[in-house]
């Protein structure tokens, strides 16, 4: 029974709600993962593992940037801003992805100083099994976080959670990338762990440019594709008084869609059955498609 409470207390949750209470979860988890694997970078005498939870603690600050644009993104339309805040999704976005880019380019430049000190010195030290064990908890943790942030993502279709579920996913690859570098480290070629560090910039580089894509994809009235526009379509078309469609123009508003649609009807018939249909088929659209925001009708008569 308490389970179903819950369970029902969840799906009662707004979209803001389900996002605010997922990054506050993001929050205290690598809080204690970049504490944890700093910690045992030092101790163990490991560059990839401070590396690593550098990478981690970034994620801190991601996750704050990533509530500030949904909070801010889910609020009502104004005189200034008419047709809502959904795009300060897609800044937070790019600007997690510019904070990822710099974060990338530090470990890169402390992989590379790493390697020359061992070249330098000639007797590097080895890490210590420290550093392994948190690498391989860092695997787990941050992968089951990023499942959990890309369902909640994919719930309310939030392109910033999405963002920084990819977050947890490169900052796993990078754990993986240390495990492997450390191990190699212990096992006789001690250049192998700040190569990791240099894996590790890859990765983040390769998500940065990623969630950047995709954010600008977004601000710029990306359409919504051939296959939801077709569905779009069928939609329209199944609307009785629809002749034919002559114009179908989509694009991305943030999370959101927003629909520009030409309708053929009989030219004969009346303006108040003409807009009964129009009608029709924006409130049809609406429903059937939840991203759809707004869809503006126009009607064109079929001679």
């Amino acid at each position: 029974m308490a389970v179903k409470n819950r369970k029902m207390k969840m799906e009662n949750r707004t979209d803001q709600e389900i996002a605010m209470h997922v990054s506050s979860v993001s929050i205290i988890i690598n809080l204690l993962l970049a504490v944890g694997k700093l910690m045992a970078g030092f101790m163990a005498h490991s560059s990839a593992m401070v590396s690593d939870g550098v990478h981690t603690a970034s994620d801190v600050l991601s996750t704050f940037i990533v509530m500030i644009g949904i909070h801010i993104s889910g609020k009502a339309s104004d005189a200034d801003h008419p047709y809502g805040h959904d795009r300060f999704e897609c800044v937070a976005s790019i600007i997690l992805a510019v904070l990822l880019a710099v974060t990338g380019a530090g470990i890169g430049k402390s992989g590379i100083d790493s390697i020359r000190e061992i070249q330098a010195s000639g007797t590097p030290a080895i890490p210590g099994a420290m550093a392994l064990v948190a690498a391989i908890a860092s695997i787990v943790v941050k992968e089951t976080m990023y499942w959990y942030t890309r369902a909640a993502a994919k719930k309310i279709h939030s392109g910033a959670l999405m963002a920084d579920a990819w977050h947890h996913r490169s900052d796993a690859l990078s754990s993986i990338g240390s495990f492997v570098g450390i191990f190699g480290a212990r096992i006789g070629y001690p250049v192998l762990d700040p190569v990791a560090s240099l894996v590790i910039c890859v990765f983040i580089f390769k998500t940065a440019v990623s969630i950047f894509k995709d954010a600008v994809d977004r601000m710029m009235d990306k359409s919504v594709g051939d296959d939801t526009e077709e569905k779009l379509r069928e939609c329209a078309m199944s609307v009785i008084g629809v002749r034919g469609i002559d114009l179908l123009h989509t694009r991305i508003f943030g999370s959101h869609y927003y629909v520009d649609i030409e309708i053929r009807c009989d030219g004969d018939k009346t303006l108040r059955e003409t807009h009964s249909i129009a009608e029709d088929v924006h409130n049809r659209i609406e429903k059937e498609f939840p991203l759809v925001k707004h869809c503006m009708v126009h009607v064109n008569p079929d001679d």
